[in-house]
């Protein structure tokens, strides 16, 4: 967390060094500025989270003071403290109205001036935190609608071809297998976004079932062999040779993490690679599952973050990324008590890595 920026303005330098003493213990970057337009001057260089503003200044006083920067819209959220000789309650009203969040009364009492401090600065990261929220909230809108326009254009130039007489069968054919194709990546995202909301508050219940691991990772493997091939790459699995062991999961979870999975490793991976699938049981009684690809890897700065909601890796041109995908990963297999992550494979490409629980 960053150390929170405290402007004090005040034309008394001795004022500012008993605000600073009192002030020493707590861990905050403070500033002076000894006039109002040095201190609306200086706004943008310290960037303060608080300001501590005397009132009886020369040239402007601290309630103009006060009124020009709350008019301010980039500097609105800071919160100001009007720090005041003045006590009677119209002089107190007339802060208020200027935009002041709240005062305090000189002499400065130290116990009074840390507490109103420290209030203000955490309703200023509260604020912070809101705008973080509602920014990330902006962004996810932005990039759903992005990727579901491109499926959805897909959809509806389909339809338009298809509306043409003089189309061939094969050619209506291929046109409806695009169609739905585009149809079924609007669905996958739709349903990411809909199991992440139900997972994460505690409305999806999983449905544990015993099953043989390498079952659902055939099958997952066998519905991305075609579209890799696509792409001239192979799946290759790495499975026991005895499958006679069963865990205790929710399978359709599960598929949908390796599908998730599995349709990275295709995006990244470049033409004429392998996409490697393992599963090893462990003495210890869990299960580990690899879906190792020759990707572009994960930079060791991202490989905690990509598994965060909208958090993306390596930006590839003419490559949906959304940042929805490992987030439901993480979901899912941490809801089973397992644990996921990734590094790099050598010399190129990346390792997923899940461990589930016995």
């Amino acid at each position: 967390m960053n150390v929170p920026s405290v402007l004090i303005v005040d034309d008394e330098p001795d004022n500012f060094d008993v605000i600073e003493t009192l002030l020493n213990e707590q861990d905050y970057q403070l500033h002076y500025a000894a006039t109002g337009q040095e201190a609306i001057a200086s706004l943008d260089i310290f960037d303060p989270d608080l300001i501590l503003l005397d009132v009886m200044m020369p040239g402007i006083d601290g309630i103009e003071v006060c009124r020009k920067i709350k008019a301010m819209s980039k500097w609105q959220a800071v919160p100001i403290i009007m720090v005041t000789a003045l006590n009677s309650k119209s002089d107190l009203a007339h802060c208020l109205t200027a935009g002041a969040d709240d005062f305090i009364s000189k002499p400065v009492n130290a116990i009074e001036l840390r507490a109103r401090v420290h209030c203000m600065l955490r309703i200023k990261h509260q604020y912070d935190d809101l705008q973080s929220l509602l920014k990330l909230r902006e962004d996810m809108v932005k990039m759903v609608v992005h990727d579901l326009r491109n499926p959805l254009a897909g959809i509806l130039l389909g339809l338009e071809l298809l509306k043409s007489l003089e189309s061939s069968k094969e050619q209506q054919q291929m046109q409806l297998e695009r169609i739905y194709s585009s149809a079924q990546a609007i669905q996958v995202l739709i349903d990411d976004l809909l199991q992440i909301y139900l997972l994460e508050s505690g409305k999806k219940r999983l449905n544990y079932t015993d099953i043989y691991l390498c079952d659902i990772i055939e099958s997952a493997i066998s519905n991305f062999e075609g579209i890799a091939a696509q792409k001239s790459q192979f799946i290759v699995a790495n499975l026991p040779v005895q499958n006679s062991r069963k865990v205790s999961v929710d399978a359709t979870m599960i598929h949908r993490m390796l599908d998730n999975l599995l349709s990275n490793a295709i995006k990244f991976s470049p033409p004429n690679s392998q996409i490697i699938v393992t599963v090893e049981f462990l003495t210890s009684g869990k299960a580990k599952i690899q879906v190792i690809d020759s990707g572009p890897g994960v930079p060791d700065t991202l490989q905690h973050k990509i598994f965060e909601k909208y958090e993306i890796g390596n930006l590839m041109s003419d490559v949906s990324q959304i940042g929805l995908g490992l987030a439901f990963c993480k979901i899912v297999v941490e809801a089973h008590g397992g644990e996921i992550c990734v590094r790099n494979n050598q010399p190129q490409g990346a390792i997923f890595e899940i461990t589930l629980a016995a």
